[in-house]
């Protein structure tokens, strides 16, 4: 549009095509790896960033360069490439050591960030919760501490020996002390997160409900898998690490109320800081009954034994390797009939899922009741009619329940994880000697009526030896 004389709008009448604007931030991607070029997982980082990648660089070596990460002649070649594709930012598919940070910046004349700086942002972006946004500055702060350096360098040099130390100096250990309260503060504050989750922890351990959480490499669909099984409307979109906050809905399975919990994605090299930072977050899936291992099944395989490997490490890191686990193969719907054959063979264990169809989503909720009804015991209770309480605590965790009113109480058989018949022990009827390898109590059935078989002589009865004759 233009203004006309008469200061009216019109067409252009020769309008040029608008040129597409250059991205604000243009990274040149570099990696040390031992062998492939596959450097997807990072350029999708970079993407979800905000970051335009203009190009990348591997070099092949069993070790990166303890100073510069890559060796000197391969610095020459990407400082080139570099400016030749516009970049102005160096993005390195590692996590580099402060010396490597600064050589890199030397020797390529540009800023150098590495892969846990790329996650950090994504992370820093995305938490909206006050929660996360404590634990995404305390793994920030954690990271940088190290990496402080001085704004004031050109005063250093001013001091010459004891008692002359240069403001410069003065000034950045300053800048550290601060760091290090404000580390000790957010921690502090987790720790009242921590114990807030665990008081909400405690009013659903009352209600006795299965806990299902979900944990899976990030992107694998774990948000929309929880929409499938509970009806929920949780945000989904296609990108790394959009859920940072666990959400917990409640589900019906065969008439038995559950609780299921999408908690935050996991990733290959996924930084330590962000595994202490978000230890509240965490331990969600640690105290889980079972956990749904979702693994995105359209990736090949070689990329998806990585994945599971990389999400088993943190699980136990985090004090959940222990837990009851089930594979779910989820994103059936892009799988080709070959690659479903492969995925039957190659992980039998595993529940082929399309969360985004509804494929297989029944056949899960079956097998969810069948890992809980393995940890199960049969249970019978004495219960004091004094104790009514507890008789209604029953009722409300299981509808399978035998009820048998007797002069000393109430006799019930049921069914409940083991867990919780712990609870219960002293209204047992069974005594300490039935009970089974793990120490829950079985229920004693009278046997079969049998031919009754001849007792075993008594050492009375034998008949007295006869006495010895001398020789």
């Amino acid at each position: 549009m233009q203004k006309s004389r008469n200061g009216r709008q019109e067409p252009t009448k020769h309008a040029s095509p608008q040129k597409q604007g250059r991205a604000k931030q243009r990274a040149y991607v570099i990696a040390a790896l031992q062998e492939g070029e596959d450097l997807s997982e990072m350029r999708e980082l970079l993407r979800t960033a905000g970051v335009a990648v203009v190009g990348q660089t591997v070099q092949h070596r069993e070790l990166p360069h303890p100073n510069t990460y890559l060796g000197e002649g391969k610095l020459e070649e990407v400082k080139e490439l570099a400016k030749a594709a516009d970049a102005n930012v160096i993005a390195c598919d590692d996590e580099l050591s402060p010396r490597q940070e600064r050589n890199l910046e030397q020797a390529l004349g540009m800023p150098v960030v590495d892969r846990t700086v790329t996650i950090l942002d994504i992370f820093a972006g995305h938490a909206n919760s006050a929660e996360g946004k404590l634990q995404v500055e305390l793994a920030q702060l954690q990271y940088n501490l190290a990496r402080m350096r001085g704004l004031w360098t050109h005063l250093e040099r001013l001091g010459g020996g004891i008692g002359t130390r240069g403001p410069g100096e003065s000034q950045i250990e300053t800048d550290r002390r601060l760091a290090r309260d404000r580390i000790s503060a957010l921690k502090r504050r987790l720790e009242d997160v921590k114990g807030h989750r665990a008081t909400m922890r405690t009013e659903r351990d009352r209600a006795h409900l299965p806990q299902v959480a979900l944990a899976g490499y990030t992107n694998a669909g774990k948000s929309t898998l929880l929409n499938a099984l509970t009806g929920a409307e949780v945000g989904v979109r296609d990108r790394l690490f959009h859920t940072l906050d666990p959400t917990t809905r409640a589900a019906k399975l065969d008439g038995r109320p559950f609780l299921f919990t999408d908690t935050v994605g996991f990733i290959r090299k996924l930084p330590h800081q962000l595994v202490q930072a978000f230890g509240a977050t965490l331990e969600e899936t640690a105290v889980a009954d079972l956990v749904l291992h979702v693994v995105d099944a359209s990736a090949e395989e070689e990329e998806l034994l990585a994945m599971l490997k990389a999400v088993d490490d943190v699980l136990e890191e985090i004090g959940a390797g222990e837990n009851p686990r089930l594979l779910v193969l989820n994103k059936a719907d892009q799988l080709s009939p070959e690659r479903r054959t492969e995925l039957a063979h190659v992980h039998p264990e595993g529940e082929l899922v399309s969360a985004v169809t509804g494929e297989g989503v029944e056949a899960l909720r079956l097998r969810i009741l069948e890992e809980f009804e393995k940890g199960l015991c049969d249970l019978e209770l004495l219960i004091p009619y004094g104790d009514g309480a507890k008789l209604a605590e029953l009722h409300e965790m299981t509808h399978e329940l035998e009820r048998e009113d007797t002069p000393e109480g109430v006799r019930v058989r049921l069914r409940l994880p083991r867990t919780i018949a712990a609870r219960y022990d002293r209204f047992s009827t069974a005594p300490p000697a039935l009970r089974d390898e793990f120490g829950d109590p079985v229920i004693a059935h009278p046997p079969a009526t049998e031919a009754a078989a001849p007792a075993p002589p008594r050492a009375s009865d034998a008949p007295a030896a006869a006495p010895a004759h001398a020789a």
